[in-house]
């Protein structure tokens, strides 16, 4: 008798766009499909833990709805109609479709658009190859980091810190402008081993009582955008009382005389009038932080979300220089690990294809791009054919009504491949089904820690799914594009990357699943120098010249502050438009992705607002009632759920829903606007002031 076969955990990387980039143990069941999912417990950042959302993705990898063949619209878009055609006949079109547009317009008028609903550097990167080979317009990617990372650079000098599992050797962990809890997970795990261990205190910084900030012991609850003045009162404090490290300041920064007579004007006083902290707290928690000085700074996203947030997250971040903590283990700070990895991708991108001449557009503005506006167009032809990868912007972008009365033109020519049929795939011409990460190879990097990882192919895709790599390959054959990236196979991609970079190969990397690149010490913690020309911490920024990605300045950049302060750049409440909307992320959903899985729906109470018990009273709504939440740019339908966790005149709605479960059918991003934030760009999701009446 035939002993049974049993099932295999191998290991894999999460692809999803979150900092965490978890390892994974994954079982293979026998019959070829997916059980359970675990965090690997070998790799020290992931350290076991993954999010309740990816432990189930068994349902979302064999979910029935998955598409598993081509399909060809055949009825008005939007409106789901479609017939299965062959991979020929689909591929065939596509490219047909995009040299009919390239006859007419030039290749600018094709614009390949894609984004991080896989972080896998050859599946989501490859698609740069085609357009770099063909000239197709650029694609300048704003809608997440910007902000943040301009104005952490702009301090820094590199994108780089403290390591993360520092967390855990730390005398107080500062957790700020992030909700970890649900976006974060491993965050958690080393800040609470601090608090258990060490008996460290932990600080969150956000504009909700979340469930984050229901785990800290000190919890500072601001008002949005005004995360710059918090920052500025407690550095008033410090300085003020002889906390900051003076040593350290002369000989790691710019600090001078003029920043701290800047700074002795921003006092908590002053800081309270802006931000709602009380006086109190933002002394008490000066003095925490002077006192420990081995204070570990983890710098979120979600606070840079205004218009203002690259001075919020440079305010913030100088807090931790001020004391000289990134002299101590466990004492610095930390936002994105993804300036250090230095991995070559030639062959993945095409790099060395790269025309200069050829114009960028702004992934946030695709409304206005869509719509013909000329400024987001550069005064160049109209985009008449979009190849689309690994995003939902029709869910997901500003400026929703102008998104989708863009999507609708009957001239513009749409392929999009994906793993399901999101409100984007119905605008499509032509549909391609997509794989999921344990159906392809792939090569990760940790933005929130400092792993390279391997994910390796575990199954065999369902139906006629096909990978990025193998799409854009076949188009690149029909379009007559030539590069040797073409002639590649994804692990050659990964091999060829990693030798070039000196991080070792593709057979070296599969023996371990992971590769730790955490630099020594005095490196990671800027003690050899930052990363500008000086070798300072930069106090005062130029914004102008900040070391990061670029398609030149934008926004109202002229008007950034000098130093550290409270920017009133933000979309201010009025009394047409009173209350301040933030749409925070869901424990659930990651932006659009899981709203298809029934584990995460039934978790996720119905499109909601979170509206303060006062406020309400002086609407007049009660819980479960629907209201009309409205600006100049949409209006949308919310049922009301009381929550005090706020300060008044602030109001949260959690989680990208899909577009088609509110009630109008149009979804939270029609209130959120596509200007551009400043210096760099960016898209400001969490700065809307709104109205709200009873339905």
């Amino acid at each position: 008798m035939n002993a049974p076969v049993k099932s295999l955990f191998r290991p894999s990387v999460c692809p999803h766009d979150c900092p965490s980039a978890c390892s994974l143990d994954v079982e293979v069941l026998p019959e070829g499909k997916i059980g359970r999912v675990r965090g690997l417990a070998s790799q020290s950042y992931t350290a076991g833990v993954i999010c309740a959302k990816v432990a189930r993705y068994a349902e979302r990898i064999h979910h029935k709805d998955r598409l598993t063949r081509p399909l060809l619209r055949v009825g008005p878009k939007g409106a789901g109609a479609f017939r299965e055609i062959s991979w020929d006949e689909a591929l065939d079109r596509a490219a047909e479709g995009f040299r009919a547009a390239e006859t007419k317009h030039g290749p600018e008028t094709v614009w390949p658009y894609y984004y991080a609903g896989t972080m896998g550097l050859v599946m989501r990167d490859g698609i740069n190859r085609l357009r770099n080979v063909k000239r197709y317009s650029g694609f300048y990617d704003t809608i997440c980091t910007n902000p943040a990372w301009t104005g952490y650079v702009a301090g820094t000098g590199k994108l780089a810190g403290a390591d993360p599992r520092e967390m855990a050797k730390s005398d107080c962990v500062v957790i700020w402008g992030t909700n970890a809890v649900h976006t974060q997970v491993n965050v958690m795990t080393h800040a609470m081993r601090a608090r258990k261990e060490r008996g460290a205190p932990i600080v969150v910084v956000d504009v909700y009582m979340n469930e984050t900030m229901r785990q800290a012991d000190i919890a500072l609850l601001v008002r949005p955008g005004t995360d710059g003045a918090l920052a500025c009162g407690i550095m008033h404090v410090l300085l003020r009382d002889n906390l900051a490290d003076r040593a350290y300041l002369a000989q790691h920064t710019d600090f001078g005389a003029e920043f701290e007579a800047h700074m002795a004007s921003r006092t908590p006083e002053w800081a309270e009038a802006i931000c709602g902290v009380p006086a109190a707290e933002i002394e008490a928690v000066a003095r925490l932080f002077g006192e420990k000085k081995r204070c570990f700074f983890r710098l979120g996203y979600g606070f840079a979300r205004q218009r203002n947030g690259a001075v919020n997250m440079h305010a913030a971040l100088c807090i931790p220089t001020l004391i000289g903590a990134w002299q101590h283990e466990g004492g610095g700070a930390f936002h994105s690990n993804s300036g250090t990895y230095g991995l070559v991708k030639r062959m993945i991108e095409g790099t060395d294809a790269v025309d200069s001449k050829v114009r960028m557009l702004d992934q946030s503005r695709i409304g206005e791009i869509l719509t013909g506006d000329p400024a987001a167009l550069k005064g160049g032809p109209p985009v008449t054919a979009l190849l689309i990868q690994n995003t939902n912007p029709v869910n997901v972008a500003p400026d929703q009504r102008k998104v989708i009365a863009g999507f609708a033109r009957e001239d513009l020519f749409t392929v999009v491949h994906e793993q399901f049929m999101t409100e984007t795939a119905l605008y499509a011409d032509i549909v391609l089904p997509a794989t999921m990460f344990m159906e392809h190879d792939d090569l990760y990097q940790g933005g929130g820690h400092t792993h390279l990882m391997l994910g390796p192919k575990l199954v065999e895709p369902p139906g006629e799914c096909r990978t990025n790599h193998e799409v854009i390959v076949a188009l690149a054959e029909r379009l007559g594009a030539q590069h040797p990236g073409f002639q590649m196979s994804p692990r050659g991609h990964i091999d060829y990357a990693l030798r070039e970079a000196g991080k070792g190969s593709l057979e070296a990397l599969e023996k371990e699943g992971f590769i730790d690149t955490d630099p020594p010490f005095r490196r990671a913690h800027f003690l050899e120098g930052f990363g500008h020309r000086d070798g300072k911490f930069h106090f005062s920024p130029d914004w102008k010249k900040v070391p990061l990605k670029s398609d030149g300045l934008m926004g109202p950049w002229q008007e950034m502050p000098h130093f550290p302060d409270h920017w009133a750049a933000i979309e201010a409440a009025t009394p047409e438009f009173p209350f301040k909307l933030v749409t925070a992320p869901a424990r659930q959903f990651l932006n659009s992705s899981f709203t298809e899985t029934p584990g995460s729906m039934k978790r996720e109470i119905a499109p909601s607002l979170m509206l303060h018990p006062e406020d309400a009273a002086e609407l007049d709504v009660g819980v479960g009632e629907i209201v009309i939440v409205s600006n100049t740019r949409g209006a949308v339908e919310l049922a009301v759920k009381l929550f005090d966790g706020v300060r008044r005149g602030v109001v949260i709605a959690e989680g990208i829903f899909p577009n088609k479960t509110h009630r109008k059918g149009e979804g939270i991003n029609v209130l959120t606007g596509s200007d551009p934030v400043a210096p760099r760009g960016g898209a400001a999701f969490h700065d809307n002031a709104v109205a709200i009446r009873k339905a």
